[in-house]
C-alpha cells in the first residue's frame, strides 16, 4: 500500500472538502465493500487489493481480483468528483479478462466492453496528465504533438476521460502500482483504445512486484506518436 501524499489537491468550484477522517474511512469501507462482494461470489479468487495485505498466495492463482476501492483519496478528501473505485479481473495467460470503473461522484461506470466515444475534432490534442505530479515527459510530449495538457486527479478519471472522448490520451510516468491501471486499462482495451507502457511494451499485472513505472492510454491511431520517442 502506498503511502498517502502530502496536502490535499486545489478543490474546484463548487466542491466542499471532506473531513480527513472521512477520507480515511471511504478507503476502508469502499475496501471492505469490495471484498465482501468478491468473498461471496468469487470466494476462491485471491485478491491484490491497494487496502489490503499482499498475499503471495496470488502467484500461482490462475484468477486474481485486482482491486482499488478508493483510486483518488486526494480529490475524494477536497470533494472533487475525480476519484473512482476499480475492480479488474486478471486470468492467467490472457491478462485482465474483465474490469470495471466506477465513478461515483459522476454517477458513471465504466465496464470492459463498453465502446469507446466519438471524439470530437480539436485543434490540439488533448493529453491528461496527473495534477498533482504530471510526468517529466509530458512537456516535451506537448511540444513535439502540439498537444495540450490537462491535469486531472485519479487514474481511472483520466483513462475513463478518453474512453469519453473528452481528452485524446493519458499518459504517466514516474511510477504507479497494478491497482491504478489495471481496471482502467482492461476497460480501454477492450473499447478498442491503445494501453501500454511509454515504450509500446505490454502491460503486465499479477507480478511479485506490483510496481509499474509508466503508463499511455490513448486514441488507437495516437500509440506510434505517443510510444517509444517518449522519453521517461
Amino acid at each position: 500500500m502506498r503511502p498517502p501524499p502530502a496536502g490535499p489537491p486545489p478543490c474546484s468550484p463548487g466542491c466542499a472538502p471532506r473531513p480527513p477522517d472521512l477520507a480515511a474511512r471511504g478507503d476502508a469501507d469502499a475496501n471492505a465493500a469490495v471484498l465482501a462482494a468478491l468473498a461471496e461470489f468469487r470466494p476462491a479468487d485471491p485478491v491484490l487489493s491497494e487496502e489490503s495485505a499482499d498475499d503471495p498466495v496470488r502467484l500461482a492463482a490462475d484468477r486474481v481480483w485486482i482491486v482499488d476501492p478508493l483510486d483518488g483519496t486526494r480529490e475524494f478528501a477536497a470533494g472533487s468528483p475525480e476519484w473512482a473505485v476499480h475492480v479488474a479481473l486478471w486470468e492467467r495467460g490472457a491478462g485482465i479478462t474483465a474490469a470495471a470503473v466506477a465513478l461515483p461522484a459522476l454517477g458513471e461506470v465504466h465496464v470492459s466492453g463498453e465502446p469507446a466515444q466519438q471524439h470530437p475534432t480539436r485543434d490540439d490534442l488533448l493529453v491528461a496528465v496527473s495534477a498533482s505530479r504530471p510526468p517529466a515527459c509530458a512537456a516535451e510530449i506537448a511540444e513535439r504533438l502540439g498537444a495540450r495538457l490537462v491535469p486531472m486527479g485519479s487514474a481511472g478519471a483520466k483513462a475513463m476521460a478518453v474512453l469519453r472522448g473528452d481528452v485524446d490520451a493519458y499518459v504517466h510516468a514516474g511510477g504507479q502500482w497494478e491497482w491504478d491501471s489495471a481496471a482502467p486499462v482492461g476497460v480501454a482495451l477492450a473499447a478498442g483504445l491503445h494501453a501500454s507502457r511509454l515504450d509500446g511494451s505490454p502491460l503486465r499485472y499479477n507480478r511479485p512486484s506490483p510496481y509499474l513505472p509508466d503508463l499511455v492510454v490513448c486514441r488507437a491511431e495516437l500509440a506510434d506518436a505517443l510510444t517509444g520517442r517518449a522519453a521517461t
